[in-house]
Order: structure tokens, then C-alpha cells, then sequence
């Protein structure tokens, strides 16, 4: 399937080391050069600013999501090819969601897990179907990873959710895996519940 878009969750904290701007750059270079748009938090700094800066550079199509109260705190970036302001992060989330054929996550803190957590969800309940690939970078996901292990092993979750979500180590993998997995089976949920 073509990806027109795809949605990115990332950190916004310029404060971390110099492999996560180099993938995030990497696969921001990656898509651009294949014509995929990116859909984001519209952030200006960190992972977010660099991805976005990066595709722009490129004539990539870059379209950011935002509540109004963080632009009113000026944390949005200035030059996007397209803005949308929701009234709050749920609309945000969920128009980010909406607005992409696949979703990536790079590395980043609590607002990123908690975007990766919950489309993982969403796809569980069959209420999203598109490719959700995990940028592993340096690693930086293993414990989350074996977090859900975890939960597998336990049997918090059936051994089916282990294909909701996708690991690539590079941004040549997500690549990669964009153009080859499948769309989720969305009448799975009504057994795997």
C-alpha cells in the first residue's frame, strides 16, 4: 500500500544525545525523498523540530497538529506547510491518528509513550488499522519492549498483539516495513478482546 502520510510521535526535548537526531534526520530524509508526508505534534525543538526542519529542507509536505494552548505558549513551529490547532490533546491525538496511513514513534518521554501506548491500543480494539513501527534507536525502547513481553507472558495480552506493533532498529527498516506490512484485520478484535 502507498503511504501518502504518516503520523510521527517524538520527543520535543533538545536535550539528548546526537544518534537520535541523526536517525531522526535520517528518516525524515527518507521520507521526504519518497514523497510521504509527515503528520506531527507541530513542536519546533528537539526531535520534532528536527524532523520537521529536515523534510521542509527537502520540499517534503509537513503538516502539524496542535492545541491552542500550547500555541499560545509559543511552543509551535513557524514555517510548516500546514497547521491544524485542536481545542485540546485528545482532538490532537486523534486528528494526528486520522491524518496518517501508518504511525511511527521515535524515541521521547511520557507524551510519546503515552501516544504509542495508545494507538497500540486503538489498533487492539480495531478502532486503527495502519502499520505501527517503533524506532528503536540505541535501543532506547528495550524496556518498554520487555514491558510487553511481560504482559504477553503473563497473559495480560493474547500472543496476537505481538504483531500490533513493529520494531525497526534504523530508519532504513521503517522505511521498509512501511512498504510491507499489511493492513490490520480490524475483525480481529471481536476474538482477541
Amino acid at each position: 500500500m502507498k503511504r501518502e502520510n504518516v503520523t510521527i510521535y517524538c520527543a520535543s526535548s533538545p536535550m539528548i544525545d546526537n544518534c537520535f537526531f541523526e536517525a531522526a534526520t535520517q528518516l525524515s530524509t527518507l521520507l521526504a525523498q519518497r514523497n510521504i508526508g509527515i503528520v506531527y505534534g507541530a513542536g519546533r525543538v528537539g526531535l520534532m523540530g528536527c524532523v520537521a526542519d529536515c523534510a521542509l529542507k527537502l520540499g517534503g509536505k509537513v503538516t502539524g497538529v496542535i492545541p491552542q494552548f500550547m500555541v499560545n505558549r509559543d511552543w509551535c513551529h513557524k514555517s510548516l506547510s500546514h497547521l491544524v490547532i485542536t481545542q485540546d490533546m485528545h482532538e490532537r491525538k486523534q486528528t494526528m491518528a486520522q491524518m496518517g496511513d501508518a504511525a511511527i514513534a521515535l524515541p521521547g518521554g511520557c507524551g510519546t509513550l503515552e501516544e504509542l501506548l495508545e494507538i497500540i491500543t486503538w489498533k487492539q480494539l480495531g478502532l486503527y488499522t495502519h502499520p505501527i513501527i517503533i524506532l528503536n534507536t540505541a535501543g532506547y525502547y528495550d524496556p518498554l519492549l520487555q514491558m510487553l513481553q511481560n504482559a504477553l507472558e503473563h497473559h495480560f495480552m493474547r500472543d496476537i498483539h505481538a504483531s500490533l506493533w513493529y520494531v525497526a532498529n534504523t530508519p532504513q527498516e521503517v522505511i521498509e516495513a512501511l512498504d510491507s506490512i499489511a493492513e490490520w484485520d480490524d475483525s480481529l478484535q471481536k476474538i482477541i478482546i
